[in-house]
């Protein structure tokens, strides 16, 4: 299991937008993706259980991947929310 940690800088959040990307860039993987935040836990690849966690800009969220490709999926949903969120 591989797992980071991400700040989220945009000054709306996780809205739709970004978590309709983000369930997409998930879904390339045969990995169990799953996102954090405060105890409640989201399917990453599902994007109205991204949206119930309602992260806010500057919350921290916590990425959890299982599975055969969790390396090649960590690296690539680090870059992915460098770059997008």
């Amino acid at each position: 299991m591989k797992s980071f940690c991400y700040t989220v800088i945009d000054e709306l959040g996780l809205h739709a937008r970004p978590a309709g990307f983000l369930a997409k860039e998930a879904a390339k993987y045969k990995s169990s993706v799953h996102v954090s935040k405060n105890g409640k836990k989201a399917d990453c690849t599902r994007l109205f259980s991204l949206m119930g966690l309602a992260v806010k800009q500057g919350e921290i969220i916590t990425f959890m991947i299982d599975g055969e490709d969790e390396e090649e999926a960590c690296a690539a949903l680090e870059a992915f929310c460098r770059n997008n969120l």
